[in-house]
């Protein structure tokens, strides 16, 4: 079983920065691919960058040269920084950590962007 747990979200003006953390449990984060997905209200959760066990990244066009995502294995831990945020950037964020089939995923932090 794989827990993930979020931090680093919180309000901030637009323009501005914050960065997410994801700490996974067990010995298997190695292998799996991490993401970070947010959902705004009343919308669907989507997807917005992964990063393979190769430090590979991988993001949707809308995050793009605005957030970098990256994994620390030696902490069990996947990173999302987060620049130039707009107000349509407040959502809550999920770590999701994928094995094949199998997804995890963290509880949510709530990030809301000023304007």
């Amino acid at each position: 079983q794989v827990q993930l747990v979020e931090s680093g979200g919180g309000l901030v003006q637009a323009g501005g920065s914050l960065s997410l953390s994801c700490a996974a449990s067990g010995s298997i984060f190695r292998i799996l691919v991490m993401g970070w997905y947010r959902q705004a209200p009343g919308k669907q959760r989507e997807f917005l960058a992964d990063i393979n066990s190769g430090g590979s990244p991988n993001y949707v066009d809308s995050v793009k040269g605005r957030f970098t995502i990256s994994r620390d294995g030696a902490k069990n831990t996947v990173y999302l920084q987060m620049n130039s945020l707009k107000p349509e950037d407040t959502a809550v964020y999920y770590c999701n950590g994928r094995l094949g089939a199998r997804n995890y995923w963290g509880q949510g932090t709530q990030v809301t962007v000023s304007s």
